[in-house]
């Protein structure tokens, strides 16, 4: 069962993100730190595991390491760590594009398995908004990425492939191996629109 700290943290988390929007859609952002935290929910994920997911860009977009430790403070290091394992950046500087998404994939292999969880629900959801958009507006979809299309491709599917080695491992989970069959099928999915 949730309790008070959710309620709380989801208050924290619309105030963090209050002025942001996705991508052209103009979405607020908050609705993809709720969506990322009931997918944690949904495949078994924990407290703190859910409130990670609603925090889970607070570092590299509002705040950096002051942000870490807030959520820390707020929340405890479990949550804080998870939400630092899910960063690509430090929210105070950013490396090029191809060097942050490298290492963040290399990286998928040492995360903990609190952090897999988060990270896999976050790039779902993501893959699910870029889905959604390619069959409503096309492949200019791409455009409003930095990587556009080929490059973009590249991400989901690399991502998907390693997310698969860890959901899929040792300690893998009816729900963990769930979860890695819809990312992959997304996925694909959006492979197979983008040819079209």
């Amino acid at each position: 069962m949730l309790t008070d700290r959710f309620d709380d943290a989801l208050s924290y988390t619309a105030r963090l993100h209050r002025s942001q929007s996705r991508k052209v859609s103009g979405i607020p952002y908050i609705a993809h730190l709720m969506s990322v935290s009931a997918l944690v929910l949904e495949y078994g994920g924990d407290e703190d595991q859910a409130i990670a997911g609603l925090l889970h860009d607070a570092v590299e977009d509002q705040g950096g390491p002051e942000a870490a430790s807030e959520i820390a403070r707020r929340y405890g290091d479990r949550v804080a760590g998870i939400v630092c394992e899910c960063s690509d950046s430090d929210g105070v500087e950013k490396a090029g594009w191809d060097v942050r998404k490298r290492a963040y994939i290399t990286g998928i292999a040492t995360k903990s398995d609190d952090a897999i969880l988060v990270t896999a629900c976050d790039k779902l959801h993501n893959a699910s908004s870029i889905l959604d958009d390619l069959r409503t507006v096309g492949p200019v979809v791409f455009d409003r990425f930095t990587a556009k299309q080929d490059k973009t491709l590249w991400y989901y599917r690399a991502l998907s492939e390693a997310l698969n080695i860890r959901l899929t491992g040792n300690s893998a989970t009816q729900q963990s191996i769930a979860l890695s069959k819809r990312l992959a099928a997304t996925v694909a999915d959006i492979e197979e629109v983008a040819r079209a």
